[in-house]
């Protein structure tokens, strides 16, 4: 009998130590790995709280105090980071006073004020990110390339921007702002985001090597400007004040001249 208990115990250390062993290899994995993962959660959850304090105080009076949208302003949910960046970092937002377009003016906010309430419009919903200097850097693109974003973008663009990227009239007091001296990384934005009337362009109908070729191309329009006199950019309104004083005031100036000759005789 004292034979058989010493086998028992012994059967059943063996489960037991197994058991003990894989235990104590989670508790050292949950011990070890989480810890850096809790230290990265802790840095962003710091970003996001600090972004939405800055949120409530420049931003909740149009778009809610939790970007849900008001009569002033739309919801912000799914809008994502680079929307954020675009409209914070070009000065747009905030805005003062309810217009209606919002117009470019400087910005007020610095480099970590916004990423933390891009940082926060982000947790709001899934949409577009900050994009890293690859998806919009012209560099080293040939020739080719760039006329190739020349196409793209008189395709897709110059309805509104003018082929030039010069800018235009829209309806209803709105306007297709010009692009000249406009950093790659807002025109990425700006196509991704859809600010304003633009609308939307996606990955999947305009890729980031598009993008670049595009941006590309209206660099080499600022090296190169084509066109002539831009009277002032306002397209039919300042061509036909022109086609007045010009052409009516010349027919006026050359109907004096004739009736001055004849009266003479």
């Amino acid at each position: 009998m004292k034979f058989l208990s010493s086998r028992r115990r012994h059967r059943a250390v063996r489960p037991l130590l197994l058991v003990a062993a894989l235990f104590l290899t989670g508790a050292l994995y949950t011990v070890a790995v989480p810890d850096e993962r809790s230290s990265a959660d802790a840095g962003t959850s710091t970003q996001v709280e600090e972004g939405r304090a800055l949120f409530a105080v420049n931003c909740s009076s149009c778009h809610g105090l939790n970007g849900e949208g008001s009569s002033e302003g739309p919801s912000l949910v799914g809008v994502g980071a680079a929307s954020v960046d675009f409209q914070v970092e070009t000065g747009r937002m905030p805005l003062a006073a309810p217009v209606e377009q919002a117009p470019q003016k400087e910005n007020i906010f610095s480099r970590e004020d916004i990423d933390a309430m891009a940082a926060y419009v982000a947790s709001l919903g899934p949409g577009p990110e900050i994009p890293t200097e690859a998806q919009y850097d012209p560099e080293g693109l040939t020739a080719e390339q760039i006329a190739e974003g020349g196409e793209l973008f008189r395709t897709n663009c110059s309805a509104c921007h003018n082929f030039a990227g010069s800018g235009g009239a829209l309806p209803n007091g709105k306007y297709a702002p010009p692009l000249e001296g406009v950093t790659p990384k807002h025109i990425w934005e700006a196509l991704r985001t859809g600010p304003q009337q633009m609308p939307v362009f996606s990955e999947e109908v305009i890729t980031d090597e598009n993008v670049r070729m595009m941006i590309a191309y209206l660099q080499s329009l600022e090296e190169e400007p084509t066109g002539g006199l831009t009277l002032g950019g306002l397209g039919p309104v300042s061509e036909g004040l022109w086609a007045w004083i010009v052409g009516i005031g010349g027919l006026c100036l050359f109907a004096v001249w004739i009736a001055s000759k004849g009266a003479r005789k």
